[in-house]
């Protein structure tokens, strides 16, 4: 049984005329829900959608599309299944800044989607976090608008499980009976942050590289990754092909480390690479200059301001070097780093005080100064408080997963997260709500394919949470 209390408001908050399970199921219930108001916002649109057989989520069933605002600016979207719903709600959370309402589910993704809880028959629900951006790297919504900054950082997640437990309500007149959360990256950071402000509001949390830290990821970290990759003359100092030279020997190196060659660094801490075999001699071009060398010195080892202090844990870890082009030093065609585009956005509208706006540069960032100027950023979005005893003390269990070869999110953060659970409540307790996987070879989210071939797809973190709710046996394992 489910430990939440199901919201009734079928008839006297939310009247729809719904007379019973078989009518809810209808067509015509579904459509009746449209332009409904309910406390703290209104439905906008309610349709029937088909059923379908070869999407990227196998066969899905017919569904009620419910699209709702909760007020001021939170666009949400549940759908009902037509029949068979299991009794469970399925949340998803959204990627980088969100902004885009369903972009996981439009894209095929099982990261930040409903798709993998629509086909086992779950009602699902997500939303776009409160604010419409160009893409998920845009930040420019937040320029001077704390109250999208409340929602993107805590408020959307309770608000929109509120209104999908009233559609629910409304639609099947029965009980709630179990309630998902999953998301990843930002996402994974929203299902954090859910445990600790409303640790009764769902069973099971399923977290996936998490940015739980906003400020000193996207803040320190990438601000430092950047300004250590900038020549003096303004251009990038490590690329493409210099991070397919790193790549290459970093896995002769450090890929049997574990005993297996399977493409995959098992654990960074187990490899510490020489990589001064690739110094440049003048005669080969196939090397690294003492430039670059250094830079990748600086990453590997991570943000530190000017007394030493480490402001970030850890560095970018061995292994991930086939996922920079992407994240870190620009596609061979030209296109920047996607990490450009999160810090730019981050520090100019969303970390400070004050907005210092579009015109900001992340190599101006402070190390000795600003990481204390975002502490206000930090109350309102991280999610690292290791104090999950609430949490645990409700029942709840939360699945834990992370890519060894996340260059973005870097994984030690989640290590010492673990860790620090741990020292808080107890070894014991953590064993009883949380289960962390560390997957090697694994970009982040699993976004892409590298040397292992190992990417989201192959990744089945929902069967194995509900086998944990279901025997409360921690999983072993989340790999299909």
């Amino acid at each position: 049984m489910s430990r939440h209390i199901f919201l009734s408001l079928s008839c006297s908050l939310f009247a729809f005329g719904v007379a019973g399970p078989a009518m809810a199921q209808s067509e015509d219930a579904c459509t009746a829900l449209q332009n409904q108001s309910f406390p703290g916002g209104y439905v906008t649109s309610a349709q029937v959608v088909e059923a379908s057989q070869d999407g990227p989520y196998g066969s899905l069933p017919a569904y009620c599309e419910v699209r709702a605002t909760a007020l001021p600016a939170i666009s949400i979207e549940v759908r009902l299944p037509m029949e068979g719903w299991n009794g469970g709600l399925y949340q998803a959370g959204c990627g980088g800044f969100c902004g885009e309402l369903g972009r996981a589910d439009a894209g095929g993704s099982i990261i930040n989607s409903m798709g993998p809880g629509l086909a086992r028959g779950y009602a699902t629900a997500t939303s776009d976090s409160g604010h419409h951006g160009l893409s998920v790297v845009d930040a420019s919504w937040a320029h001077e608008n704390p109250q999208a900054e409340r929602d993107w950082g805590w408020r959307s997640v309770p608000e929109t499980n509120r209104v999908a437990n009233v559609l629910m309500s409304a639609f099947y007149n029965e009980t709630l009976e179990t309630s998902i959360f999953q998301g990843c990256s930002t996402g994974g950071r929203m299902a954090m942050r859910a445990a600790l402000d409303t640790p009764e509001m769902f069973d099971g949390i399923i977290v996936g590289a998490p940015a739980m830290d906003y400020p000193g990821l996207v803040g320190s970290m990438l601000a430092f990754l950047i300004q250590t990759n900038t020549s003096p003359t303004g251009e990038r100092i490590l690329g493409p092909d210099d991070s397919a030279l790193i790549a290459e020997a970093v896995l002769d190196q450090c890929d049997a480390a574990d005993g297996s060659s399977d493409g995959a660094v098992a654990d960074p801490a187990m490899c510490q690479p020489d990589l001064s075999a690739l110094m440049c001699d003048g005669a080969d071009d196939n090397c690294l200059t003492d430039e670059e060398l250094q830079v990748l010195s600086s990453w590997r080892d991570g943000p530190r301001n000017s007394t030493g202090e480490q402001l970030y844990p850890g560095g970018i870890p061995a292994g991930s070097e086939a996922f920079w082009p992407l994240w870190l030093v620009g596609a061979p065609d030209g296109s920047p780093p996607l990490m450009e585009f999160f810090a730019a956005g981050f520090l100019g509208h969303m970390a400070f005080p004050e907005d210092p706006g579009a015109s900001y540069n992340p190599r101006g960032f402070d190390f000795d100064l600003d990481p204390e100027r975002m502490s206000q950023a930090a109350s309102t979005y991280n999610a690292d408080n290791p104090d999950i005893s609430a949490f645990h003390e409700a029942g709840g269990r939360m699945l834990v997963w992370h890519g060894w070869a996340d260059p973005l999110v870097t994984p030690q953060k989640t290590v010492e997260w673990y860790a620090a659970v741990g020292e808080t409540i107890g070894t014991d307790a953590r064993a009883e709500a949380v289960s962390l996987h560390m997957i090697p070879g694994v970009d982040h989210c699993g976004a892409q394919p590298g040397p292992a071939g190992v990417t989201q797809a192959d990744l089945d973190p929902l069967t194995a949470l509900e086998g944990w709710l279901e025997t409360g046996t921690p999983p072993q394992d989340i790999r299909r």
